[in-house]
């Protein structure tokens, strides 16, 4: 019986009062028309980027269209009592807060090798004891690859494949030359090692975010996830080479054997570091803070697990936690909801370790 085989057995083992309420409703109507750009030519709607990521990578009905490959798992963050000295919000408190998330590949296929030169991303959702959420999606890079919702379009457009299976050439170079910042992106990936598993990998914020502690002062952060697992890095030209699913049948074997775990590091910026450019690393002398632990105590499926469907969206924040001016903030959370009304109307459909049953083929 294969990892997966076995990780599923083991699963399924009228007044004022109508006046107010009309005005709240309004209020909410605008919100949304502004995150979807209805209120601001300047701005790309959602549905126009969903769009071209569907466009990319080809419909794939019941999935996200963004980080199509996934499985989810649970456990909980620890606090040290550090982190409330930064930020007001109770995931910072003395009580344990209960988490679940997403290990995912980078890409729209959700059948796709795991074999690729691609980043791996960790989604979480952390429920404090007194309710509050905090959602947050990372990538094992430092660096996004693009800093406009713009850019993020032309990528997917000028790079997507064309009636051949592959992108035209001269579309690509034709960004490339216009976007140092992708091809910054790209050089990163190649001169970096790959970790060999979810489980060494760190993951980052990436966006800046902003910190506001009890006695009301605010500070731009950003943050990321280091493991506790020794760091080991794939052989880049053996990938092709590697079982469709290694990455997922590590983790899986890996949380069968002892959990896993992570320390949560606050990042603080230092007056003139860019809080609008995700594109660009903080200089490595700022100060931080190990704020507590993460730790990934059990693995599920997509279907039977509590991931699937669930949107990530990096701006469900805590009092305490809020999003900067970086615009790739908001494109981020509107995509993703946009995505998830998608794939909620398409109905679920077998995650790629349910069809292919985790086979090393």
């Amino acid at each position: 019986m294969t990892t997966f085989q076995s990780l599923r057995q083991q699963v399924r083992e009228h007044g004022r009062a109508g006046l107010a309420i009309a005005a709240i409703l309004g209020a909410i109507v605008l919100v949304f028309a502004y995150v979807a750009g209805w209120l601001s030519p300047q701005r790309i709607a959602p549905n126009t980027l969903a769009d071209a990521l569907q466009q990319h990578d080809g419909l794939h009905e019941g999935f996200r269209r963004a980080h199509a490959k996934g499985i989810c798992f649970t456990g909980h963050f620890d606090s040290n009592g550090q982190g409330a000295k930064l930020s007001k919000a109770a995931v910072f408190g003395n009580a344990p807060s209960a988490v679940f998330g997403r290990f995912s590949t980078g890409g729209g296929m959700p059948m796709a090798p795991d074999g690729r030169l691609v980043f791996h991303s960790m989604a979480l959702n952390i429920t404090a004891p007194n309710g509050e959420v905090w959602r947050t999606g990372m990538d094992d890079t430092p660096i996004f690859p693009v800093g406009t919702p713009q850019a993020f379009l032309d990528l997917q457009r000028d790079t997507a494949p064309g009636a051949d299976g592959k992108p035209d050439p001269a579309r690509v170079a034709a960004y490339l030359a216009a976007h140092p910042e992708t091809r910054a992106f790209n050089q990163w990936l190649k001169d970096h090692p790959l970790p060999s598993s979810f489980a060494n990998g760190t993951y980052y914020s990436i966006n800046a975010f902003r910190f506001t502690g009890t006695d009301g002062a605010s500070r731009f952060v950003r943050w990321s996830f280091l493991p506790d697992t020794p760091f080991a890095e794939i052989d880049k030209d053996k990938l092709a080479a590697m079982a469709p699913n290694f990455l997922f049948d590590d983790i899986v074997g890996r949380v069968a054997k002892a959990p896993l775990r992570w320390n949560l590091r606050i990042t603080l910026a230092a007056p003139g570091d860019p809080t609008n450019d995700a594109t660009r690393e903080w200089p490595a002398d700022r100060e931080n803070v190990e704020v507590g632990t993460l730790t990934v105590d059990h693995i599920a499926t997509e279907e039977d697990g509590p991931c699937r469907d669930i949107n990530f969206d990096p701006l469900v924040l805590p009092p305490g936690i809020a999003g900067s001016d970086d615009p790739i903030l908001a494109t981020r959370s509107a995509v993703y909801s946009s995505s998830f009304r998608r794939r909620a109307a398409e109905g679920p459909h077998p995650s790629a370790q349910a069809a292919q049953g985790g086979r090393h083929e």
